[in-house]
């Protein structure tokens, strides 16, 4: 039996990747506050934040456009995360066609159920470069439990229709498929079914968020050592904007309780480097990342791995999605994910 490879979350030396020294590899949005399920191990099901947000349900376009802008000057990652459904945004289309074409590159998570072949076929003709289908179950009735409000039947079409589409058109969109650990979904079903229809399957740790029940984890193994904290690696290479355009200092805080800054009125450069993460990322580098009280008070951050991460899930599926569609593999020089390879 092959020995399955030892998986690395530590690194000798910590500090700004290489890639993000001027700019973040990866704008976090929540670009939405509203969704058509009531996942339950969602934490804005479980909390009043979405209600918090009833003047800015939505990204406005002015605001994404000039993020867009931002990070297209960088090649930056807009990674369509949090809140809710993305899809549900009346335009997010258009706006995910406009960060392509300014050369941000653009990763969709959605639960898959705002899909026509009509919109799929403009983002894959976009370039969108990753699309991730939130699943969490690998069989119908698993899926009524943890995704309630939503069909099992329509999201199966959808992965395959979006697969099928992605190959016939040679288009670079890779697919993937992921689901939390948690209580009462078996991962490893899920993984069974879902890994044959796209080009890699994450598994992902059931994180609190500070407001879940901690017990619903069905693997709570930590990644990091518990008897020292490491600098946390989002400080290192992302940021987080809600849909008013404030950044929070980490992904941790989805109810924007901290503020590094406002995008409509200082660049994403200007943040990224300004005072503010610069006394954060000092304080995680001298072991004094505890002082922060978001940091102190963080249930997942034994979760942040420097190795094991989104660049690691995007450099397998970019492979699996050269060999579907025909294409060669990446040359050593070019890397997996061209000059923004994970620096680890």
């Amino acid at each position: 039996m092959k020995k399955k490879p030892t998986v690395k979350h530590l690194q000798r030396a910590y500090g700004l990747r290489p890639q993000a020294r001027d700019f973040p590899m990866m704008c976090v949005l929540s670009f939405v506050y509203v969704c058509n399920a009531r996942c339950p191990n969602c934490p804005y099901t479980n909390s009043a934040i979405r209600r918090s947000y009833k003047d800015a349900l939505f990204m406005d376009a002015a605001l994404f456009r000039r993020i867009a802008d931002e990070c297209g000057e960088h090649a930056a990652w807009l990674r369509i995360s949090g809140g809710g459904e993305p899809m549900l945004h009346p335009e997010a289309v258009p706006l995910f066609e406009y960060a392509k074409a300014k050369g941000a590159r653009v990763g969709l998570i959605t639960n898959g159920s705002r899909f026509t072949e009509a919109n799929l076929t403009r983002l894959l003709v976009a370039g969108v470069d990753m699309i991730e289908f939130s699943v969490d179950a690998g069989d119908p009735e698993t899926y009524a439990r943890v995704r309630p409000g939503l069909s099992w039947d329509r999201l199966v079409r959808t992965v395959r229709l979006a697969a099928s589409l992605r190959n016939r058109l040679k288009a670079r969109t890779k697919i993937i498929a992921s689901a939390i650990n948690q209580v009462g979904a078996d991962v490893e079903d899920a993984a069974a079914f879902w890994s044959p229809l796209v080009d890699e399957f994450q598994k992902r740790k059931y994180l609190t968020w500070g407001i879940n029940d901690p017990s619903r984890s069905a693997d709570p193994t930590p990644y990091l050592p518990p008897e020292k904290r490491i600098p946390c690696p989002f400080l290192f290479e992302r940021l987080n904007i809600d849909s008013r355009g404030k950044v929070m200092m980490c992904g941790l805080d989805i109810a924007a309780k901290t503020d590094m800054g406002n995008v409509r009125r200082r660049s994403i450069a200007a943040i990224w480097l300004g005072a503010g993460f610069e006394r954060v990322r000092k304080l995680h580098l001298t072991g004094k990342g505890a002082d922060i009280p978001l940091c102190r008070e963080c249930p997942d951050w034994k979760y942040r791995s420097w190795k094991h991460n989104y660049w690691k899930i995007v450099g397998k599926a970019e492979k699996r999605r050269r060999q579907r569609v025909g294409e060669g593999l990446p040359t050593a020089s070019e890397g997996v994910l061209g000059e923004r390879e994970d620096a680890g």
